[in-house]
């Protein structure tokens, strides 16, 4: 009668623990959903992270499957995944708003002598002396100014296929290509728009640079020139060779598709 009490005891410990163990594992895989990714924070806390404090599976939300980033982030701040290329555009300090402020700049006459680019399919001037043509790479057509003493900054007038993302509309192109010209300027330069309108297929974008005590002139103008992608002339011309800015304005005037 004593080994039957004990193994009584026995199996009621044993269904004891059975239950207490289902009591504390999570009812399903699903139970626990994770939420949605926000952009991090730009500054980090001066007082250190914070300990993690156990939160109750049934506090926590579950994620919507079309959640997505939509709030534009303000300039400086971090991006995370999944934002635009506009949206990082516009959260760059060294790219200021295209405001309807920005007024366009009248056209010169077209050149009478051209660079014909059959990569991008554009038609661009042939700038006369000082400007010569250079080699090209890893553009596909490139005319510069003679080096100036004392810097390593000269005017640059170039061509390749579009080296950004193309957007659905040709401003947006335009102001990307723009700030992917940073790249060929000083480091901490910023833009200032100086003009802006459409051109026959494509846009146009003239604009001051300025880096420490110096300044560039600049201009994009992205037509499309019946290639895979649209073409892109780039200028830009140093203050210590301010007197070939008059032909940014050749340049933008005469930059057209071949077809």
């Amino acid at each position: 009668m004593r080994d039957i009490y004990r193994g009584v005891a026995v199996l009621a410990a044993v269904a004891a623990g059975a239950a207490a163990l289902v009591l504390v594992l999570p009812s399903g895989p699903d139970e626990v959903a994770a939420g949605p990714v926000a952009a991090p924070s730009a500054m980090p806390s001066s007082s250190g992270p914070a300990a993690p404090s156990p939160v109750p599976s049934s506090s926590v939300p579950a994620a919507s499957p079309s959640a997505s980033p939509t709030a534009t982030p303000s300039p400086g701040s971090s991006l995370a995944p999944g934002y635009t290329a506009m949206q990082a555009l516009y959260a760059d300090p060294r790219v200021p708003r295209l405001t309807t402020a920005v007024k366009r700049m009248h056209l010169t006459r077209p050149a009478k002598r051209y660079v014909k680019d059959k990569r991008t399919g554009l038609a661009v001037p042939r700038l006369a002396a000082p400007w010569k043509a250079h080699g090209a790479a890893p553009f596909t057509s490139k005319q510069v100014l003679p080096r100036t003493r004392g810097t390593t900054l000269r005017g640059l007038f170039v061509t390749c296929p579009l080296p950004i993302q193309e957007q659905d509309k040709p401003r947006d192109t335009a102001l990307l290509a723009a700030r992917w010209t940073l790249n060929h300027h000083p480091k901490g330069s910023r833009i200032t728009w100086l003009a802006s309108q459409p051109v026959k297929r494509g846009w146009l974008l003239v604009y001051r640079v300025t880096y420490r005590k110096h300044q560039s002139r600049a201009a994009v103008v992205v037509v499309d020139g019946g290639m895979s992608k649209p073409g892109l002339a780039f200028v830009t011309v140093p203050d210590t060779q301010r007197k070939q800015w008059r032909d940014i304005g050749r340049v933008v005037s005469g930059v057209r598709a071949l077809g």
